[in-house]
């Protein structure tokens, strides 16, 4: 699944990011709506990551996406 796939189906796949980054809120991830960008920086702001660690883990978090599909 590409990243434009996982924007489209942001309601069915926000409950898995919500597994993979639990700091987030419900509130954060609904406001986030699929925006990569977004999801980075609230990624870097709860875990403190740089931006390759986020950019890792993002990618990670698409092909985990990918496999359940």
């Amino acid at each position: 699944m590409n990243w434009d796939q996982v924007e489209g189906n942001w309601k069915q796949v926000k409950g898995e990011a919500k597994k993979q980054w639990g700091k987030l809120t419900d509130d954060e991830l609904t406001q986030i709506n699929g925006n990569r960008e977004k999801l980075a920086g609230k990624i870097q702001e709860r875990y403190g990551y740089a931006k390759e660690k986020v950019g890792q883990e993002i990618d990670s978090f698409c092909n985990a996406c990918n496999s359940k599909t």
